[in-house]
């Protein structure tokens, strides 16, 4: 898998938790932070200040750090992704590879929780999910889905 889709997990998981997304910078700093990159040099890149850089990720880090429930730096952000995405990097030819979908196992782990049918939509529509989505993943109508708000 590229940065790319490393970025949009990382969205993906953002939203899920906050309904904002990563903006231009947020996601130079992430790329740059699994490359290993000093914040100046990710300032440098950009065209910013390394001070600015420094506060966008020092943000950026706490989000994380409240959407992964654990705490993020620039030394454990690569194990924190690997961990909650089971994702596998690899860097040596600039590619990295995953082998699981974060939103299908949190959706997973909420459908084998004993609770309401409505709680379940619920944190479901927080992940993103649609409707028929959800309908799929309960295994019940989209019409009973469509009625539990």
């Amino acid at each position: 898998m590229k940065i790319q889709q490393v970025l949009d997990f990382v969205n993906e998981a953002i939203y899920a938790r906050t309904g904002s997304q990563l903006n231009d910078l947020q996601s130079a700093i992430i790329e740059g932070i699994l490359k290993k990159m000093k914040y100046s040099e990710i300032a440098d890149n950009l065209e910013r200040s390394e001070g600015h850089v420094k506060d966008v990720g020092y943000k950026l880090l706490q989000m994380l750090s409240d959407t992964f429930d654990e705490p993020v730096d620039k030394t454990n952000l690569k194990s924190v992704l690997e961990r909650h995405g089971n994702l596998n990097f690899c860097f040596g030819n600039n590619t990295i590879i995953t082998t699981c979908n974060f939103i299908e196992q949190q959706a997973n782990s909420i459908v084998n929780q004993e609770k309401p049918e409505t709680k379940k939509v619920a944190k479901l529509r927080k992940f993103g999910l649609s409707d028929e989505q959800i309908a799929e993943v309960l295994e019940i109508d989209v019409d009973d889905v469509k009625n539990l708000r």
